[in-house]
């Protein structure tokens, strides 16, 4: 009895299969695929730098967030100790609530200009981040119900009654405002058509921090130009770097579109810089006697608010400096060096954000 000579597999043999138990020859020219190399513990090598990526990201926000709810809470008992100035009850809440009003209005304008800046990026990729705005609005609105909610409660008011006040009037139109914000963000292709609501909430908020009887109309201008610029210049990182890190897993784009928004970005925060510092001092200069820095607790806000920016100030530099870095040796660049002080700086910007928050709740002091 013979039997069948084995078959010899062959590289141009289709009919020979692993599910034979049989396996094709690989060619001496093909390359051989070599297993992923495993960490200590078994899992991929590039394991420790995905949760490194994670952390990351989830860092930034955490930090800001955890930064203004101290400042909010802590805040006003730090600054107000040995002031004998009048107790402010709730003062703390009414910080938080503050903070939260700034940041959605910031957060919600410097998205939409950043958006239409993100455009003007050549090679950048089609996919952009997704708009908060809505959300940004809705949180806006519910801040200035809760400090209506807050007057009424301290004041034994009715709602009605704290309405026809002139502080409850203007958190009403701010309410209503973020409202319409929310509203043209849902309903209108163009987030720019939020804009004009937002100019409402932004001159309210100018109208309502300047009561005085003396040359209002100034105090008004400088405000209105100071709140813009701010809400520019930290709602733009915001999106800017959200875009950033969004644009680096996308094959559609050109290499460096992250870096050249942030460039963009840039050049327009220098001219956000010097009104932000014009207005802010000439405001300090209009409500604050000099002799009343060091011993009221609105000086000893602005202090701290002061030296936060200046901290920013070297932040910007820093990634600004980074942007233009010209490669090494090795025609290497760090792409991540200028992302990593404007995270830093965003970081900050949320204690400039709660500290303003805190100036507009402590007594201010009066020449």
């Amino acid at each position: 009895m013979t039997y069948p000579e084995p078959l010899t597999p062959t590289h141009d043999d289709p009919r020979l299969d692993v599910r034979d138990g049989r396996f094709p020859a690989v060619p001496p020219s093909a390359p051989r695929a070599s297993a992923p190399e495993d960490g200590p513990s078994g899992a991929p090598a590039d394991a420790p730098t995905d949760w490194r990526q994670r952390a990351r990201t989830f860092a930034t926000p955490a930090a800001a967030v955890a930064v203004l709810i101290v400042v909010a809470l802590l805040g006003t008992g730090i600054v107000s100790r040995n002031t004998g100035e009048l107790y402010i009850p709730g003062a703390g809440t009414t910080t938080l609530l503050r903070s939260v009003f700034l940041a959605a209005l910031f957060l919600h304008t410097g998205e939409i200009v950043g958006h239409r800046l993100a455009r003007t990026v050549a090679g950048a990729p089609e996919v952009r981040p997704p708009m908060w705005g809505i959300a940004l609005s809705l949180a806006g609105a519910a801040a200035s119900f809760g400090q209506i909610v807050q007057m009424a409660d301290y004041s034994g008011m009715t709602f009605t009654e704290t309405y026809a006040t002139e502080p409850g009037g203007m958190l009403l139109l701010q309410a209503n405002a973020f409202l319409a914000a929310a509203g043209c963000a849902w309903l209108f292709k163009k987030p720019v058509w939020a804009l004009l609501p937002l100019a409402v909430v932004i001159f309210s908020e100018a109208v309502r921090a300047h009561p005085e009887q003396d040359t209002p109309e100034i105090g008004i201008a400088l405000t209105t130009i100071h709140l813009t610029a701010s809400a520019l210049w930290t709602g733009g990182l915001v999106y800017a770097l959200r875009a950033m890190h969004l644009w680096r897993a996308q094959p559609d784009g050109e290499p460096g579109a992250g870096r050249r928004l942030l460039g963009r970005y840039a050049r327009m925060a220098a001219f956000l810089y010097v009104a932000l510092a014009v207005t802010g001092t000439f405001s300090t200069l209009r409500r604050l006697p000099l002799e009343n820095i060091l011993t009221t607790a609105y000086g000893r806000t602005l202090i701290v608010k002061l030296a936060l920016f200046t901290l920013v100030s070297v932040l910007a530099l820093v990634a600004r400096s980074r942007l233009h870095r010209k490669p090494s040796a090795h025609g290497r660049v760090d792409p991540d060096g200028a992302a990593k002080a404007a995270r830093a700086e965003v970081v900050v910007l949320v204690g400039v954000v709660a500290v303003s928050a805190l100036l507009t709740v402590v007594p201010t002091p009066t020449w």
